[in-house]
């Protein structure tokens, strides 16, 4: 049942006492007037000495005056005495639930003025203390406007004619039209059934005027915030109305209306709407008068033949070593892998010669080394080798052995190897670690391993013209360090700042080349792990390693920014200690606080925590969407399938997904609550160009800890303009719209603000470059989504959002001079 609210005003004669009645049915005993009365001599309320029984003052500024309960209505009665007075204003509170009934978030308005002027001429009179609804406010002042020609108004005079509407309708029910009646007129819809209220009474509808106004916006989002005429906004007001009225007919209550529509900052947007008169139409940025001469870069990277040929490569020991062996008689190489100690290397190959496998391990470190070795039947096993294929010298123990390393040269060259034949081929392959002394060398903080199936392809012989055109030297390091790559996101992110010395010294077509073997590997061209387990922020502080060589990079040499973008865009930002650590902690409060633990929940928990990558942030998005869907796990499996995830690609991590998610209607709640905050963790790591990730990040949030989980605070980026938080929250409410006009001005808008900072040495530089990147990618999102829009636009429109693409584009490009001109002459 809900409340309804009935005003009866009493005028009285010049010099009498006016009489206020409020009674509202169906309310709880706890109800207060909080009330104030207005004279034409001053703005603030005045505060009637006649005032009902039980009245307080509040801090000197209002009167709250309890209403009296009898059955299920609540009455309260006001005289008014002071024939200054004009009108009384007020809001009601409800103690009992801590919560304030307003007409559109504004104060209720009582008018007694002209009700006292009419009394003088019609003693005994009665007249109505009306608060009009303001939909109808809205379509009055459209009549109003169609009246007079159409014309264009002022923001004051938009504001005046508003006014004017309201108060011709207030007139109209002052000279006895039912409200009901002056609806149906408006809207063009039948009256409803029942006899009207007198114009002495007016019931304040139980649909409150807020919700329908969040109601209709939400339709408005919903449909893609397209600009309705005022025709189609009243439309959708009534269907906004009806929809809710739908509900509480069907036993809904307001609370639970309430609680259903209203979520987040929706009843702010509303209300900023509602303030500025504008009602479906999507606001547009003032932009800034600029010289484009100021988005001026003249950095053009220069690639010379030098760079391109290199020149002839000084064969390694390892080049030699390998050489010798392909040398022998039969010999096929079965798998060779390179590993990096320090400053120095160890070159691990498996060979097979007429039927025989043999293991040769070559190093360049001179100082004694033991090898500590086993073997293994699948990789993570440690077992002793048969004593019949010990190296001599060699030390057996439980469950591996211990082998020193002899002296040798190849062409004046010193180094020192191992070679270990094996006797059948049960042996997939041989994990091992290096002791010098007491001192133990690992690969990472983990065993080396050479896997015995791997194939090598026989490189075919050089004719001079492989490779032309590209950084060829690099290329072949990388692909080198490609097996060892593969074992983790911690390995490959580590590799890769190993090697951005060398991109850089190989010019242009050496960042060329770092890049597409990034980008391979983040459109999954390439394995993400095998066997190997890491932890999330082992995962994040490799990749915060990465990220920092590209932004020094990017600050020392200009004329590779524009691929440096790119390359970063490929990469998530990464992060040093608790932002990375905050991924394997946050999932198991949200597993313990909503009690899954079993299912899906506890096996996507197991693979975050050995092996997160940017698919954790597909599978949470998938989850969240099944639950908002009301737990159609079509839609679960339609977001992964989207973003290329496959049953298959499921069960294919180190940690298997096998379950589908299953929840409990009662879980629905705190699980959306938690799993969104989850992907702020998880894009915070992965998704470094993310725009909401990238926002948060330079505009600060802090995420609390609890328990043994991590707090994690960030910090504003200094030096932002005053007026650019807004900028971007502008772009975050309109990043959905279906025009796309007003997005793109202020996603440039917001870009060449961001452009000094980009430009000189900024602390954090790389969440800046994110930013940037992420910008970026919407608007060329936005565009791709306007083709439609701009199918039948006037030339003017298309010429526009031409100009507007390629300012986006010089804000992008490191030579941009021609582009500049093309929008100069536009």
């Amino acid at each position: 049942m809900h409340s309804v609210w009935q005003v009866t005003l009493n005028p009285a004669p010049q010099g009498a006492v006016a009489e206020i009645n409020l009674q509202a049915t169906n309310t709880s005993g706890s109800l207060v007037l909080h009330w104030g009365a207005l004279r034409s001599d001053r703005r603030e309320w005045l505060l009637p000495s006649r005032r009902p029984d039980g009245t307080t003052v509040y801090k000197n500024k209002a009167l709250r005056s309890p209403f009296v309960k009898s059955g299920d209505n609540s009455t309260l009665r006001i005289e008014i005495d002071d024939p200054a007075v004009q009108a009384i204003e007020f809001l009601v509170f409800d103690e009992a639930r801590n919560k304030w009934f307003k007409n559109n978030g504004q104060n209720f308005l009582i008018q007694l003025q002209t009700s006292r002027n009419e009394g003088q001429d019609a003693p005994g009179a009665t007249a109505s203390a009306i608060v009009v609804p303001e939909d109808l406010v809205q379509i009055q002042s459209y009549l109003r406007w169609e009246r007079n020609g159409k014309r264009s108004y002022t923001a004051d005079q938009e504001k005046g004619e508003y006014e004017a509407a309201r108060a011709e309708l207030i007139e109209e029910l002052n000279r006895g039209v039912p409200l009901k009646k002056l609806r149906a007129r408006l809207t063009k819809t039948p009256e409803s059934s029942g006899s009207d209220a007198p114009a002495s009474q007016t019931t304040i509808t139980s649909v409150p005027e807020e919700l329908v106004q969040v109601q209709a916006y939400l339709r408005w989002e919903k449909a893609g915030k397209p600009n309705y005429s005022p025709e189609k906004q009243l439309v959708e007001f009534e269907e906004a109305r009806k929809e809710l009225q739908a509900e509480l007919d069907n036993g809904a209550s307001v609370d639970q209306l309430r609680k259903k529509i209203v979520k987040g900052n929706l009843e702010k947007k509303v209300s900023k709407q509602l303030e500025k008169k504008k009602y479906f139409s999507v606001e547009r940025i003032q932009r800034r008068n600029r010289d484009i001469t100021q988005l001026l870069n003249k950095h053009k990277p220069v690639v010379t033949e030098q760079q391109v040929k290199a020149a002839p490569k000084q064969p390694t020991v390892f080049d030699l070593f390998t050489k010798s062996l392909q040398e022998g008689n039969n010999c096929d190489v079965l798998s060779r892998k390179l590993f990096k100690i320090g400053d120095e290397e160890i070159l691990a190959i498996a060979t097979n010669t007429l039927g025989k496998t043999r293991v040769h391990l070559a190093t360049n470190r001179m100082e004694p080394l033991i090898l500590h070795w086993a073997l293994a039947k699948k990789p993570g096993e440690w077992e002793a080798p048969p004593s019949s294929i010990v190296p001599s010298g060699s030390t057996v123990l439980d469950k591996a052995c211990e082998t020193s390393f002899g002296e040798s040269e190849l062409d004046g060259v010193q180094y020192q190897v191992v070679e270990i034949e094996l006797d059948d081929g049960r042996y997939k392959g041989m994990p091992f670690v290096l002791r010098r002394g007491e001192t133990w060398i690992k690969n990472n903080d983990s065993d080396f391993y050479l896997d015995f199936n791997t194939k090598v392809t026989k490189k075919s012989k050089d004719t001079g013209d492989a490779g032309k055109g590209t950084a060829k030297d690099f290329l072949e390091r990388i692909a080198d360090l490609e097996e060892d790559a593969q074992r983790s996101f911690m390995h490959r992110f580590n590799i890769a700042a190993d090697l951005v010395d060398q991109a850089r010294d190989a010019g242009l077509l050496g960042i060329v080349g770092l890049f597409v073997w990034i980008r391979f590997m983040s459109t999954r061209q390439l394995i993400w792990n095998k066997n190997y387990n890491v932890k999330p922020r082992e995962i994040s502080q490799a990749q915060d390693r990465f990220t920092d060589d590209l932004e020094n990079m990017y600050k020392s040499y200009p004329q590779y920014r524009e691929i440096l973008r790119m390359l970063l865009s490929a990469v998530g930002r990464g992060g040093e200690g608790d932002v990375g650590q905050r991924i394997r902690d946050e999932i198991l409060v949200i597993q313990r606080n909503n009690d899954c633990k079993g299912g899906i929940m506890e096996e996507w928990h197991q693979k975050l925590h050995n092996n997160t990558s940017p698919d954790d942030v597909v599978i949470c998005q998938a989850i969240i969407d099944y639950i908002k869907s009301d737990f159609d796990i079509n839609v679960y499996w339609d977001t992964l399938n989207k973003n290329g995830i496959t049953k298959e690609r499921l069960l294919s991590y180190d940690r298997a997904i096998h379950s589908e998610p299953k929840f409990r209607s009662d879980q629905k709640e705190g699980l959306l609550r938690d799993l969104g905050n989850y992907m702020r963790s998880l894009k915070a790591v992965h998704s470094g160009a993310d725009l909401e990730s990238a926002i948060a990040t330079c505009m600060g949030y802090k995420s609390e800890g609890e328990g043994f989980m991590v707090g994690v605070q960030i910090n504003p980026v200094n030096g932002l303009s005053s007026g650019f938080p807004d900028l971007l929250q502008f772009v975050l409410d309109h990043v959905e719209d279906k025009s796309a006009e007003p997005l793109l001005e202020g996603l440039s808008e917001a870009r060449v603000e961001l452009r000094p900072l980009l430009t000189g040495s900024s602390e954090r530089l790389k969440d800046l470059i994110f930013l940037d990147i992420a910008l970026d990618s919407t608007f060329r999102t936005a565009v791709e989504r306007s083709y439609e829009e701009l199918n039948d636009a006037a030339p003017e429109k298309i010429m526009y959002f031409i100009s507007l693409v390629l300012e986006n584009l010089a804000l992008s490009t490191d030579d941009n001079e021609d582009i500049l001109y093309c929008l100069k002459v536009n």
